[in-house]
């Protein structure tokens, strides 16, 4: 096994994280302004499911990274040290993240709810089958909820960064013990709320559908994202002359596996074991939210979805050597975070049309009676200029966050085993 000696490795951000991260703090700020100057161009409705795109998308990011940092101590992975601060730091953004949701909700609070959760609306209350959710399908008890997820998130991301860049300071090995005995009971919680988040805020949005399957996707979505942000930050710093000893081929090819793992294969059997049983079952109620996701322009969207988030990347990824090459996987990762975006738009902006479920004999006159609009697609520049945004300030967030500290946990008792590892 190699040695690697770090002292002439640069393992803090200096100047250069202050300058990202006013950089993409003042491009983000100013992206979300523009979107609000465009609200009454998109329109109300849609401008705030296009907001609670966005932010599902940068939550999905940081909840991947929380995942992915308490498994390292859940399983004591050694070669995982180097790269666990940078994931340790964007995780750590689930402290403010909550900010993003404020507007959903004030939405929800003011009594407009209805506009984005059916479930919400008073005329709700006149549905036999939404009444009889209505006893977890309340506002009161939603924003309960969110406060609760929120503060289990930001608590767990505090405690495993604060006490990883305590390490690094006071030498105690006790620190990484802590943080192991600890992972169990984080990762139960971290299922829990992660899984009755997608409810809430995904699911709900058609409240008749359901999906036992659906809190995986989405968590299958979120490594998704994680996997590629994290591939593109240590490029990213790389590039700038950051760690380039303690980060090597060996850490990329680790890291382009589990997004292979996990972003491609695992997300696809997901996807395809929830289309496939509600598929064979054939319960209206259950099919009627893959209808508009078939035909009309979300065809194409499912489309790209199957060729762009599955066939394409498993080419590129089955092999072992464009994991091990840091130009190729960093494309890779660029093209995955686009992907990962267009399968969040696509849980969240179709609409199932149902007026014209009831009134349609056979598919054809279904296919026949609905429109682009009735199947909610409403693509416009707030879709873009949002996720483009709130992803800015995620990298302005995380440069906040590790402005301050080592870029790997110097004091951590495994790093020489992350630091010699190689694949085999």
């Amino acid at each position: 096994m190699k040695r690697i000696d770090l002292s002439r490795d640069t393992l803090t951000l200096g100047s250069f994280g202050g300058k990202v991260f006013v950089l993409s703090g003042v491009l983000g700020l100013a992206g979300l302004g523009v979107s609000f100057g465009l609200k009454s161009i998109a329109g109300n409705d849609a401008f705030m499911k296009s907001w609670l795109f966005a932010f599902l998308a940068v939550l999905a990011i940081c909840l991947g990274a929380l995942f992915f940092t308490i498994l390292q101590h859940l399983v004591k992975a050694g070669w995982s040290v180097a790269v666990r601060r940078l994931s340790e730091g964007i995780a750590a953004n689930l402290v403010w993240i909550w900010v993003l949701f404020i507007p959903i909700f004030v939405l929800m609070v003011s009594g407009n709810g209805g506009h984005l959760f059916p479930w919400a609306a008073p005329e709700a209350a006149h549905d036999h089958l939404l009444h009889e959710k209505s006893s977890y399908l309340n506002i009161t008890f939603w924003w309960i909820r969110a406060v609760v997820f929120f503060a289990v998130w930001a608590l767990l991301s505090r405690f495993y960064f604060g006490l990883s860049r305590r390490q690094d300071a006071s030498g105690d090995y006790k620190a990484t013990n802590t943080m192991q005995w600890f992972a169990p009971l984080a990762m139960i919680l971290y299922a829990l709320t992660q899984t009755f988040a997608s409810y809430d805020w995904i699911m709900s949005l058609e409240p008749k559908w359901f999906s036992t399957m659906f809190g995986v996707y989405y968590f299958a979505v979120s490594v998704t994202g994680f996997f590629s942000a994290i591939l593109l930050l240590i490029f990213f710093l790389q590039k700038s002359g950051r760690l380039q000893e303690a980060i090597t081929r060996e850490h990329y090819h680790d890291l382009g596996k589990l997004l292979f793992g996990f972003g491609v294969v695992f997300w696809a059997y997901i996807g395809y074991s929830q289309y496939m049983l509600i598929w064979y079952a054939n319960i209206p109620i259950e099919t009627s939210w893959f209808f508009p996701r078939q035909i009309g322009p979300w065809y194409w969207v499912s489309l790209i979805l199957i060729f762009g988030h599955f066939v394409l990347p498993f080419l590129l990824l089955v092999s072992r050597w464009p994991k091990r090459f840091k130009g190729s996987i960093a494309i890779i990762a660029g093209w995955m975070i686009i992907i990962f975006c267009v399968d969040v738009y696509w849980l969240v902006i179709p609409v199932v049309p149902e007026s014209a479920l009831a009134g349609a004999e056979t598919y054809d006159q279904l296919v026949e009676a609905v429109t682009p609009a009735s199947l909610g697609w409403q693509l416009n520049a707030v879709d873009f200029l949002l996720p483009a945004s709130m992803l800015s300030l995620l990298l302005s967030g995380t440069m906040f966050n590790l402005r301050r500290c080592s870029l790997v946990p110097t004091s951590d008792p495994r790093l020489e085993e992350s630091l010699s590892f190689e694949n085999f």
